[in-house]
């Protein structure tokens, strides 16, 4: 067995954690010794124990002399709610590491694999280094540029459009892509919408075709427009309901929505309250947010795409046509994008695109 092999079952592992240890990362661990696998597991839910930590209280005999396999370098800061790896790991006496990727967070960054070289302790760094980048693609990007990682989900008919009209709910995409976008909402830390959508569709943004968690539901409202009944207003968990609004908003409606216990974010808005979506990013980054699900509607997804702030796009494409409508955005034209990936969902196709790298 190799090395490769070894972390690629920390990998999966790693993505047990799902939708549960964000803001930290996705990490899975194991050790071997003498050619086989003596202990294995990966960090669970924020707040909880490491995966190398997991992995030594799992291990059967001795762990002296074995090898660590770890997709993220061991942390070696004390600034957070459980104690550093690297010291348990040089207490243990492990002989070798081998990691993935180092930790873009500054507190550890190339720190964590110094300590434990200087311990004497041999450390192989970069292995599938690439795949390791996918798996932690929140984490990384939260870590580097203290934002959250965006994905713009866009349904669309396949003449192209995403409705029938302004302001009109209309179904496009089968139970498989309805049951895909649900899974997405339970990874995700946030999933945003513009009061548009509110008003055309009344969704909830919540989990229900899957066992999961709740996003935080993100409204985008510079006028503070939505109706009082909208269902995102009267959810069973008021709490993750987050409205960005003008300072320029109805004070009274605000007390209303505020006293249900929902949280509201004003901001500064342009003449007509087109409100900054950069600045809601940055916000939502304060808050620990570091993955969020933008889902719509047009005028939103007009903004991300101009602004050019996003990472990732998922198109999911019904066979259906509507002949006329609100037109999608037309990516395909976009230079700086790239087609990743193409799938079926039911009688839906799927394709994923993201941002070429830069020469």
């Amino acid at each position: 067995m190799n090395d490769e092999y070894y972390l690629k079952q920390c990998f999966n592992l790693a993505r047990k954690g799902r939708g549960h240890v964000n803001p930290n990362p996705l990490v899975g661990a194991l050790l071997v010794k003498n050619g086989k696998v003596i202990g294995k597991g990966y960090h669970k839910k924020y707040g909880d124990a490491h995966a190398e930590v997991n992995a030594i209280r799992d291990s059967i005999g001795n762990v002296t002399g074995a090898t660590l396999y770890c997709n993220l370098e061991p942390c070696s800061h004390t600034n957070k709610q459980t104690p550093p790896c690297v010291p348990l790991i040089i207490q243990k006496k492990i002989k070798r590491v081998v990691i993935s990727n180092l930790d873009p967070n500054k507190q550890v960054n190339g720190e964590g694999v110094r300590q434990l070289r200087k311990a004497g302790i041999v450390v192989d760094t970069g292995v599938l280094e690439d795949e390791g980048k996918v798996l932690n693609k929140f984490y990384f990007k939260y870590a580097s540029e203290n934002l959250p990682y965006i994905t713009l989900k866009i349904a669309q008919s396949t003449d192209g459009n995403i409705s029938k009209a302004k302001n009109k709910q209309t179904w496009l995409t089968g139970k498989e892509s309805i049951k895909f976008v649900h899974q997405l909402r339970n990874e995700y830390d946030a999933v945003l919408v513009g009061a548009g959508t509110i008003k055309s569709d009344d969704p909830q943004l919540n989990v229900r075709e899957i066992k999961g968690r709740n996003p935080i539901r993100v409204i985008v409202d510079g006028n503070l427009s939505i109706p009082i009944k909208s269902k995102m207003l009267n959810s069973t968990d008021p709490e993750k309901t987050w409205i960005f609004t003008s300072f320029s908003s109805d004070e009274k409606k605000v007390k209303g929505i505020v006293e249900r216990g929902i949280n509201i974010f004003p901001i500064r808005g342009s003449s007509h309250n087109l409100l900054n979506i950069k600045k809601i990013l940055k916000v939502l980054a304060e808050h620990k947010i570091t993955s969020l699900l933008v889902e719509g509607g047009a005028d939103i997804f007009t903004q991300f795409l101009e602004k050019d702030l996003f990472d990732e796009i998922i198109i999911l494409q019904s066979p259906k046509i509507l002949g006329h409508g609100i037109k999608s955005s037309n990516i395909k034209k976009m230079k700086n994008l790239k087609l990743i990936t193409v799938e079926k969902l039911g009688s839906d196709i799927k394709m994923v695109y993201g941002k070429k790298l830069s020469d």
